[in-house]
């Protein structure tokens, strides 16, 4: 059995979300958010923790490790678990950290997530959009957008990942699960063959750079449903960031596409409970408009948040809005909603010393 299965193990039996190794410290887990050390493992020399490594990682992409310095794929243990795996250098040697991902695909009730949720799974094409910051979710709230579709409709499902998280089933709707560097070469090469497939649905992993998001912005105009997600965390912050990526000539074309496109955008953080005993998931949600294509052509994106709070009959909320709501229900802190919230004047009173 591979060394790293024991602290796998650990991190299931433990609830972990993360797995860290660096050499020359014990591995350490995170357990609700916080990092603690595994006291009863050894320090990671550099002989166990390249054992470790190389051992439950195939060769090609061994080598990959070793000339590109970082890697990314998934890892299972059976029916036990399923992790996502990043491999990269550090000043000390080698690092890694294994994220779980959950063996079952929950349902947006399941998640206790808002139900508007499901209104993004019905429509016929467009672009959503989810967004946060690494670690809130988001992955595990598109996989139960998905997985509605899945079991509703009858769709042909494309995604592009890296790498493939979860693996859904064929319910009522045919899976096509493409892994970047496996199965593609990258982001938008997958994209472009998807054009080819004349896919209803389309999940792009990760939209981190220009060609990709053009790719999805095109994908969207010409009549699929794409999902993708960004490390933003508000909805206007999302428009800017994809506008951004725009060389300044394309900009103006870029908002037309967007503002044409754009039928939704959930931005999502995890919050500790007051309890101490797990995170619950906020988040912002933007819904389309007519109002707000007409802001986004104009490059007027300040308007989003108004556009937001005047759409709350509609299901829309803002950020600061989900964070206060747990925190009157008993769910979280105060200092945990100063903590995570935008306008800290709302939470001020909850301030640490």
């Amino acid at each position: 059995m591979p060394l790293i299965d024991q602290l796998c193990d650990r991190m299931l039996e433990m609830r972990a979300s993360d797995l860290h190794l660096l050499q020359g410290q014990k591995p350490k887990l995170r357990v609700h958010g916080h990092l603690q050390a595994i006291e009863d493992e050894p320090v990671l020399d550099k002989d166990r923790i390249k054992q470790m490594l190389e051992e439950i990682c195939e060769s090609w992409r061994w080598e990959k490790y070793l000339e590109n310095m970082d890697i990314d794929f998934a890892y299972g243990l059976g029916d036990r678990g399923r992790f996502r795996v990043n491999y990269y250098y550090q000043m000390h040697g080698m690092g890694a950290v294994l994220r779980t991902i959950p063996t079952k695909i929950m349902t947006i009730e399941e998640l206790n997530l808002p139900p508007v949720l499901k209104n993004f799974a019905k429509l016929r094409s467009g672009l959503v959009l989810m967004t946060g910051p690494t670690g809130s979710g988001k992955s595990t709230t598109l996989a139960a957008i998905i997985d509605y579709i899945n079991t509703n409709e009858s769709r042909y499902i494309l995604t592009i990942e890296e790498p493939i998280e979860f693996v859904h089933p064929n319910k009522k709707s045919v899976f096509c699960q493409r892994e970047v560097g496996k199965d593609t070469h990258s982001f938008a090469s997958g994209l472009k063959t998807g054009a080819r497939q004349n896919a209803d649905v389309i999940l792009v992993g990760e939209m981190r750079d220009y060609e990709t998001i053009s790719l999805a912005l095109a994908a969207a105009s010409m009549g699929s449903l794409v999902f993708g997600t960004l490390h933003t965390n508000s909805a206007s912050k999302t428009v800017d960031r994809i506008i951004d990526v725009f060389p300044p000539d394309e900009q103006n074309k870029a908002r037309t596409m967007l503002a044409d496109t754009l039928r939704g955008v959930c931005s999502q953080m995890l919050l500790r409970s007051r309890d101490g005993t797990g995170r619950v998931a906020a988040n912002e949600i933007l819904l389309a408009t007519q109002g707000l294509s007409s802001n986004i052509r104009e490059g007027n994106n300040a308007n989003i948040r108004n556009i937001i709070m005047a759409g709350k009959s509609n299901g829309m909320q803002l950020m600061d809005d989900a964070i206060e709501g747990f925190y009157k229900k008993g769910i979280i802190s105060g200092e945990e909603g100063y903590l995570k919230a935008n306008d800290k004047k709302r939470f001020e009173q909850f301030a640490p010393a």
